[in-house]
């Protein structure tokens, strides 16, 4: 009963810009931490950022100033703003209720020229 669905994905050109979205469905969103991940192909899935209950938000390194994470509780939505994309960005991103083992299918984002 619990579904995330991830849309957005697609392919960009280096530097370019893409807005990832995810809506929640069966769950009280606006209490659970969020998060988004991605997986490169032959790498293991790894962690983008999370965004909070109350909208605070964490980034690893090597997305920090690029990339943006918001949400909105009344849509039961949540974003990934990623800017200023590479090439080592391409990879299928899924958000994720921390804590739930719940996960999204997953978007696919390529940057390539």
């Amino acid at each position: 009963q619990v579904q995330l669905v991830e849309s957005g994905g697609g392919s960009v050109q280096p530097g370019g810009s893409l807005r990832l979205s995810c809506a929640a469905s069966g769950i009280y969103f606006s209490i659970n931490r969020m998060g988004w991940y991605r997986q490169a192909r032959g790498k293991e899935r790894e962690l983008v950022g999370s965004i909070s209950s109350s909208g605070f938000t964490y980034y690893v390194d090597s997305v920090k100033g690029r990339y943006t994470i918001s949400r909105d509780n009344a849509k039961n939505m949540v974003y990934l703003q990623m800017n200023s994309l590479k090439p080592e960005d391409t990879a299928v991103y899924y958000c994720n209720i921390f804590g739930s083992s719940v996960w999204g299918q997953g978007t696919l984002v390529t940057v390539s020229s």
